[in-house]
């Protein structure tokens, strides 16, 4: 049992280092203050103790009257060498379209101090030294226990005045590997937070110890580690093509168990780990972006980074879309005690190396359905040519259909194109799977974008 202790939490002025998007916040009607957070951290794999200086950036309605009651804390994503919060990126429209407070937690070392990433070196320290010299990190052994700490201090109203009624924690791909490990061993003594959003978690699971996820050496990426049967509040796990087939690290299907009465995963098919959204759409979607812009930034392209792919990256939209809803589901289900719909896994082969069943049209079977599988323009999916560069594969591969496939699959033409696409639409957001907040702009995208 690691001891209660409350850090020291000091504001900041001026503005945070955190990539949030290329516009102003207060676009989307909120604002940015940053905290300091210190004081002593356990680790959980040994019974030692650190002190600790980190930092934390809450986002909140401008206008108090439109804050929801609820705040959600994200674990930021440091496989890129810089604290990157992920969810927020591809999920930010809900989240300010429902007036969620948003906290994010420089829980690892690298964001802080820097070390092993898949880019360089893009640490607080060496981004803004000045601003950030006195913050030190004792390692990512003590990073669950800093993250219970900043969730109680959210939950206890000691940070810029919340004082939320549902508190939820997020992660996306390393940070979710983590949070796996912190909904299977932290949560079940700390109970701390009233919800779990586990987004493009992997079969293996972050070690107690702080080894990098990075480090290939590690056996713990040999063992499968499945979410434990009797977790203690709803946790809702979205899995990608990418997440669920064996690459680089173990693939989620490893570690696959049934949905009980506080897990739902969403595997969805057609999507990759990473995508358009990631890079390009989601820098600039704030709910007003005119949409030609849209339709531009959503174009297939297989420049990455400065690298052409031999393909074209992942550009469906579905990924961002379920995004969207996981949150809105996740928080229905701990306000409510409605549970979160569950949605059928992807169909897999029965030989190996294992692989996803595909359908005519090259599209994985089963799964969550979207309208980009169930009324399709292009064949999307989460695997990729990109070879042993990991940061480029995770971004999938895409291929437009030519004008014979989609002649003999719409026979008649754009008219029963967008018929069968609203369909899927509609059959998709009444299964809790998209929101119908998103309804008006996704049939503008496919008018806009379809045969």
């Amino acid at each position: 049992m690691v001891p209660n202790t409350d850090p020291v939490i000091t504001a900041v002025p001026g503005r945070p280092n955190l990539v949030l998007g290329a516009y102003d916040l207060a676009t989307l009607g909120y604002r940015a203050d940053e905290f300091f957070v210190s004081g002593t951290a356990t680790s959980y794999a040994s019974p030692t103790t650190a002190e600790y200086g980190t930092r934390i950036v809450a986002l909140r309605p401008i206008d108090d009257a439109d804050w929801n009651g609820t705040a959600i804390v994200e674990w930021l994503n440091v496989s890129g060498g810089i604290d990157a919060p992920a969810v927020w990126l591809m999920a930010h429209r809900e989240i300010a379209r429902a007036g969620y407070a948003y906290v994010v937690v420089s829980a690892q070392k690298v964001g802080v101090e820097g070390g092993l990433s898949l880019v360089g070196d893009a640490s607080l320290k060496k981004l803004d030294p000045q601003r950030y010299s006195d913050l030190r990190h004792p390692g990512d052994a003590y990073s669950y226990d800093i993250f219970t700490q900043v969730g109680r201090a959210v939950r206890d109203g000691g940070i810029d005045g919340l004082a939320p009624e549902v508190v939820l924690a997020a992660g996306e791909s390393q940070s979710a590997t983590f949070l796996t490990t912190y909904v299977n061993d932290v949560d079940p003594d700390v109970a701390v937070y009233d919800g779990f959003l586990i987004h493009s978690r992997f079969g293996s699971a972050a070690p107690l110890d702080g080894t990098s996820l990075l480090d290939e050496t590690g056996e713990f990426h040999t063992r499968p580690v499945p979410f434990r049967a009797d977790l203690r509040v709803p946790v809702l796990t979205v899995i990608t093509e990418t997440d669920l087939l064996d690459s680089r690290l173990l693939g989620y299907r490893h570690a696959r168990v049934p949905d009980t009465e506080h897990l739902r995963v969403w595997e969805i098919s057609g999507a990759a780990h990473a995508d358009n959204y990631t890079i390009k759409v989601g820098f600039i979607d704030t709910g007003d972006v005119p949409l030609d812009q849209l339709v531009a930034a959503y174009a297939p392209t297989n420049d990455l980074m400065g690298q052409q792919l031999p393909h074209f990256i992942n550009f469906a939209p579905q990924h961002h879309y379920v995004l969207q809803a996981a949150v809105a589901q996740l928080h229905t289900w701990v306000r409510s005690g409605r549970p979160a719909p569950s949605a059928p896994r992807i169909e897999l082969t029965d030989t190996e190396p294992v692989d996803i069943v595909l359908d005519a049209n090259g599209l994985a079977t089963g799964g969550l359905r979207t309208p980009w599988v169930d009324a399709p323009t292009a064949r999307t999916s989460g695997a990729s040519a990109a070879g042993d560069n990991v940061l480029l594969a995770i971004f999938g591969s895409g291929e437009p259909f030519d004008a014979e496939t989609l002649a003999a699959l719409y026979p008649d033409g754009r008219a029963e194109y967008l018929q069968r696409f609203t369909a899927a639409l509609d059959e998709a957001i009444t299964a809790g799977f998209l929101l119908a907040a998103d309804r008006a702009e996704i049939l503008e995208l496919a008018a806009a974008t379809g045969p």
